[in-house]
C-alpha cells in the first residue's frame, strides 16, 4: 500500500480556497498511484477558527464542503481533518473530526477525544468530545485515527493539564496495527525535538507504526511547522517532510506491517534551533501578510539597533527586499551610528531607506507643552514623546503607501514595560515579541555566520550597548539589569512558571527577582494594547497568557 502524508497551509475561514487545495492534493495523489492520502487537522477551515465556530452559517458551509470533498474521491482513499456537525444534541454544536472517504463515499468519521483548554488552546469551548474508540479496517489493515492532542497525551512541554485517558492506548487495545495522527500543532522552539520523542515513545510502547500529518503555516500568532513523518514499528523515523512549507512524503506499508520510504533520502534530522526560529518567523510574517490580503509591503523604523535590524533581515528574507522600506528618524540624542549603521544595513539588504529627522518636531511639541511642563524636570514624558512622534510618522507613511508597520520590540522589553505605549508599541504584527533580548543577539550572530555567510548586520550594531537613545548617553541597563540576568529570570518566571523562592534557589538575588516580577505585572496593561506577536516559546504573551490587569494577588506576594 502506498501512503502519502501531505502537509497543507490552509487559511482560516477560506473554505473554498482550502477545499481547492485539498482537491488538488487528492488529484495529484491519484495520478501518482497513491492508495491512501493523509491530510492535516482542520485543513478545510484552518486552525484555529475561534468564534467563527459559533456561527451556524459557517458550520453549515463547512458541512457542505465536507460533502463535496467526499464526493470527489475516487480510487485513492482520503483522510482529512475538518469540523462536523453534532446532530445529537444536547452538547456543543460540532466536532473536531477526521473524515475518511473513497469512491465518493464516507468510510469513517472520527472525533477528537482530548480537547485542550490551556495556553493558546480553547477547544472545549467549541467542540463535543469523542466517547468511543473504534479502529478502521481497510484493505486488510486495521488502524486507529487520532487528532493532534490525542497523541500528545501528558507529553506537553509544560504540563498544564493531566489526562486520565490515552486514546492511542485505547485504539491499540482495540487491535490497531498502526496509528494515524492528523495535527495542526503550533510551533515552539522545542517542539521538533519533543515531537520526535513523543512519537518514538508511543511506538516503543505499542510496537506499531505511526503516520503523522501536520499543518505548515502561519495563523496570526500561531505558526504550524509541518514536520510530518512516518515511523516504523521499531521507532525509526523513515521519512519526514521539511519544516515551514507545503510538502509530502510517500511511504510503502506492506502486509507484514513494515513501513519503508519511497525515496532513498529524506531529511530525518530536525534543523538546528536558530534555523528553526528564523524559519518560523519568516513563515509567520509571510502568511500574516498573504492571508490578510491587505498588503504585501512593510515599513520598519530603523534605529541602528539590533531589534530593528533583525526585523528587517527577517522581512527582507520572507517578503523580498523590494517589499521592505526602512525609515530612520534621528533626534538630538541619536548617536552618529544610529543613522550610518541603519544605512549600511539597508545597503546590505538592498532595501529602501528614508531619513526623517525629528528634532524640529520634538522642539515644537516641547514649545507647545512648555506652559504646562514649566517647573518640571526632563523625564519620561519628554523621552516617550520622541518615540510617539516616530510612531505617528511611521503610521502616516504606512497609510499613504499602503504598508504594514512591523513592530520591532522584543520579549524582554515587552515583559518589563521598557517600551513606549503608542510609540514603540505601534505595528500590525510584532515579529520579535517572543524572543528575549539575548536571543535576538544570538539569532543575529547566527544570521551573519551561518545563514547569510557574510556580515549582513553590521558589526557595529552587534557591538553597541542597547539603548533607546531618548536622553544623553542613555543605556538600557540604566533602568534594567544586564540582559543575561534579566532574561534568565524572565524565562524561569514566564516559561518555567517558577515561584520567587524557586528562582532565588537558581542563584538570583531575591530583591532583584521581586523587582523584575513586579515590572512584569505592572505593565500588563501595555501588553493588552500591543499588536499580535509570533509565538516561538511554550509561553508567549498574547492569547496564551491571560493575566488580569486589575489584580492584587501579585502585589501581596511581592511585599
Amino acid at each position: 500500500m502506498k501512503v502519502r502524508i501531505q502537509q497543507l497551509n490552509p487559511t482560516v475561514g477560506d473554505l473554498s480556497g482550502n477545499t481547492r487545495d485539498i482537491l488538488s492534493a487528492l488529484k495529484k495523489a491519484e495520478k501518482s498511484g497513491t492508495d491512501l492520502l493523509i491530510l492535516p487537522e482542520m485543513c478545510t477551515c484552518g486552525y484555529t477558527p475561534m468564534d467563527l465556530l459559533e456561527n451556524p452559517a459557517f458550520l453549515k458551509t463547512i458541512d457542505r464542503f465536507n460533502k463535496d470533498i467526499i464526493q470527489a474521491t475516487r480510487k485513492t482513499a482520503l483522510i482529512f481533518g475538518s469540523v462536523t456537525l453534532n446532530l445529537n444534541q444536547p452538547g456543543r454544536p460540532c466536532f473536531n473530526a477526521a473524515l475518511m472517504a473513497q469512491n465518493g463515499q464516507k468510510i469513517a468519521e472520527v472525533h477528537k477525544t482530548l480537547l485542550p483548554t490551556y495556553d493558546v488552546f480553547d477547544e472545549d469551548r467549541y467542540f463535543e468530545r469523542n466517547d468511543e474508540f473504534k479502529c478502521i479496517t481497510w484493505q486488510g489493515k486495521k488502524f486507529g485515527i487520532t487528532i493532534c492532542e490525542d497523541i500528545w497525551v501528558n507529553e506537553s512541554s509544560v504540563q498544564y493539564y493531566t489526562y486520565d485517558l490515552d486514546p492511542v492506548e485505547k485504539l491499540v487495545d482495540e487491535g490497531a496495527e498502526a496509528i494515524i495522527n492528523i495535527s495542526a500543532s503550533p510551533f515552539t522552539d522545542v517542539k521538533a525535538k519533543n515531537r520526535r520523542q513523543m512519537l518514538k515513545k508511543h511506538v516503543g510502547k505499542h510496537h506499531c507504526p505511526i503516520f503523522y500529518a501536520n499543518q505548515a503555516g502561519g495563523h496570526t500568532e500561531l505558526i504550524s511547522d509541518g514536520d510530518s513523518m512516518a515511523l516504523n514499528a521499531r521507532a525509526e523515523i523513515i521519512a519526514n517532510a521539511p519544516l515551514f512549507e507545503e510538502a509530502f512524503l510517500d511511504v510503502e506499508w506492506d502486509a507484514a506491517n513494515e513501513v519503508q520510504s519511497c525515496k532513498a533520502e529524506s531529511g530525518i534530522q530536525a534543523p538546528e534551533r536558530m534555523k528553526r526560529i528564523f524559519g518560523a518567523l519568516q513563515q509567520g510574517l509571510r502568511d500574516y501578510l498573504e492571508k490578510t490580503g491587505v498588503t504585501s509591503q512593510v515599513l520598519i523604523g530603523l534605529s541602528g539597533g539590533i531589534d530593528s535590524s533583525l526585523t528587517a533581515c527577517i522581512a527582507a528574507e520572507a517578503l523580498g527586499p523590494e517589499n521592505v522600506m526602512g525609515v530612520t528618524m534621528p533626534s538630538e540624542f541619536s548617536s552618529e551610528g544610529s543613522v550610518t549603521d541603519a544605512e549600511q544595513l539597508a545597503k546590505n539588504l538592498d532595501i529602501e531607506l528614508r531619513e526623517i529627522p525629528v528634532k524640529s518636531l520634538y522642539d515644537e511639541y516641547l514649545d507647545l507643552l512648555k506652559p504646562l511642563f514649566a517647573g518640571t524636570e526632563f523625564g519620561v514624558a519628554e523621552e516617550n514623546l520622541q518615540s510617539r512622534i516616530r510612531g505617528v510618522l511611521l503610521m502616516a507613511i504606512a497609510n499613504k503607501f499602503n504598508r504594514f508597520v512591523l513592530n520591532t520590540g522584543n520579549k524582554s522589553e515587552l515583559a518589563t514595560g521598557y517600551c513606549t505605549l503608542y510609540g514603540d508599541t505601534n505595528g500590525a504584527v510584532a515579529v520579535l515579541s517572543d524572543l528575549y533580548k539575548t536571543e535576538v543577539f544570538t539569532l543575529a550572530h547566527w544570521l551573519n555566520k551561518s545563514y547569510y555567510y557574510k556580515e549582513v548586520i553590521p558589526q557595529e550594531i552587534l557591538d553597541k550597548p542597547p539603548s533607546a537613545e531618548l536622553r544623553p548617553d542613555q543605556k538600557d541597563t540604566d533602568q534594567l539589569p544586564e540582559y543575561d540576568t534579566l532574561d534568565a529570570i524572565l524565562q524561569l518566571y514566564i516559561e518555567g512558571q517558577q515561584s520567587i523562592s524557586e528562582i532565588v534557589d537558581n542563584g538570583f538575588e531575591e530583591k532583584l527577582v521581586k523587582r523584575v516580577i513586579r515590572l512584569v505585572h505592572q505593565n500588563e496593561y501595555k501588553r493588552y494594547q500591543t499588536p499580535p506577536g509570533l509565538k516561538i516559546h511554550t509561553k508567549a504573551f498574547g492569547t496564551g497568557r491571560r493575566w488580569p490587569i486589575v489584580q492584587n494577588w501579585t502585589n501581596n506576594f511581592l511585599e
